[in-house]
């Protein structure tokens, strides 16, 4: 029962991924939230004109568009993340993202803990404590970013916009009240416009961050690696 409720709650709270098999390994083992965020999100900004959002200049919407078409032209990619929950806890692993709508997180050992999407459903398994969580993609702060056309302007509140140095934070809020959340993402603009990292904000106010690191293009992706295990976590159970 608990396992499941806190699947929930961290599903649709942390990319940000927690779940009920996050939770359990936080209670269990002291492991962080997780890394793509489903579930009750706050937004931070208090003026909301129509269209909900901050006021966007001309500059603001021109970096709104340029990180449009990133996501847009983004190929298949493969690299290595780090997740860092609110009360600072760490942990390591790597991620596969094939557009639109897929992605892999395998955590480094001694977690067991998988994420995936296969573009539909958001899967959360725990090889350790036999769990099997799932939640629609459409419900996580990811659909916005990784549909086949992505377009923020018309799919998201955008709730603020910083062009810093070498670095574009944006944060945002999916338009759809099936999407419930808030997401910051930051891109490297050099030498070429890359995603590095993004926050995850829950319905307490905390954030769980995911960096991004050794990020390469990979054309052969195995379609399997997007495919929910569900055999094989079925012979766990009856071990």
């Amino acid at each position: 029962m608990y396992a499941r409720f806190a699947t929930q709650l961290a599903v649709f709270a942390a990319l940000g991924l927690a779940s009920a098999s996050v939770l359990a390994q936080d209670a269990k083992k002291g492991m962080p939230a997780n890394p793509v965020g489903a579930g009750t999100w706050t937004q931070t900004v208090n003026k909301e004109p129509a269209g909900g959002g901050e006021e966007l200049d001309k500059k603001q919407l021109e970096i709104v568009q340029r990180v449009n078409g990133y996501f847009n032209q983004m190929p298949d990619v493969k690299g290595n993340f780090v997740q860092t929950s609110a009360d600072s806890k760490r942990a390591r692993g790597k991620f596969f993202i094939k557009r639109p709508g897929k992605f892999r997180f395998d955590y480094a050992s001694p977690s067991r803990l998988m994420i995936l999407s296969d573009g539909d459903y958001l899967v959360i398994q725990d090889s350790d404590i036999k769990t099997d969580d799932r939640v629609s993609l459409d419900q996580t702060p990811f659909r916005v970013l990784l549909r086949k056309d992505v377009d923020l302007l018309r799919d998201a509140r955008i709730l603020e916009v910083k062009d810093v140095d070498d670095v574009i934070a944006i944060a945002l809020q999916d338009k759809s009240p099936d999407a419930p959340g808030k997401i910051k993402i930051f891109l490297a603009k050099k030498p070429t416009l890359e995603l590095r990292e993004w926050i995850t904000t829950d319905s307490q106010g905390l954030d769980t961050r995911v960096e991004l690191s050794e990020l390469a293009r990979d054309d052969n992706l195995d379609p399997g690696l997007f495919k929910p295990p569900s055999v094989a976590l079925d012979k766990l159970r009856q071990q």
